[in-house]
């Protein structure tokens, strides 16, 4: 039996509701055709405290497959991540009041990681299950990359794959507080979210297929 390990943030930044968490929570126990068992947890959305709850996730539940995920508002798609950098520089504080600028996730760490996902396989999956997707080239400098960036440092050398997925707002959120703006169902993020997760699972060696921006 594989263990995957998926995490969701709780709400931010005035936030009732965070997409990633109410999305994850209901993948918990899931059991997918290959006989993998989804473990589905909360982070905390502060820097001082995200980094070492994971940690403590991972030597709990030693997971063969990782996937952070994290709300990225005004995103139209589920994106997966493609690389996180060792620099916090929050635009707003975090739920402990904390803001750090231009600081390092980790001092004296690689200037960035790749995530280890096969994404592009990923987002095809997706696109072929009639979801909105697409290789995202940057995780933000907030909390959402500081996991992400942490992730990887954690689990560099270790032969367990992992990486981050930024989900849209639901529907609900915009109504309420940014209309027009882009959002997903939570029926379709939860189905996104499992076409990933096997994705990742069965495949190895990522595909060859455009993913870049030009801009």
């Amino acid at each position: 039996m594989g263990t995957v390990l998926l995490t969701g943030f709780e709400p931010f930044d005035q936030d009732l509701v965070n997409p990633s968490w109410e999305a994850v929570r209901l993948l918990d126990g899931v059991q997918l055709d290959d006989g993998i068992r989804i473990v589905a947890r909360q982070l905390p959305c502060a820097f001082a405290t995200a980094g070492a709850c994971l940690n403590q996730l991972l030597v709990e539940h030693a997971p063969q497959l990782v996937i952070a995920t994290g709300l990225g508002p005004g995103r139209s798609d589920i994106s997966i991540e493609r690389v996180a950098i060792n620099l916090n520089d929050a635009r707003i504080a975090d739920n402990l009041g904390e803001r750090p600028i231009d600081t390092p996730v980790v001092p004296g760490g690689p200037a960035a990681y790749f995530s280890t996902l096969p994404v592009k396989a990923m987002v095809k999956a997706l696109r072929e299950a009639g979801i909105a997707a697409s290789v995202s080239q940057t995780a933000g400098t907030f909390v959402c990359n500081q996991v992400f960036y942490s992730l990887q440092h954690a689990l560099a050398g270790s032969g367990v794959r992992s990486g981050f997925i930024h989900v849209p707002w639901l529907p609900e959120q915009v109504e309420q507080g940014a209309p027009g703006l882009p959002s997903m169902a939570l029926a379709t993020l939860v189905e996104g979210l499992r076409v990933a997760v096997m994705a990742a699972w069965c495949t190895q060696v990522d595909i060859v297929e455009t993913g870049g921006q030009v801009s």
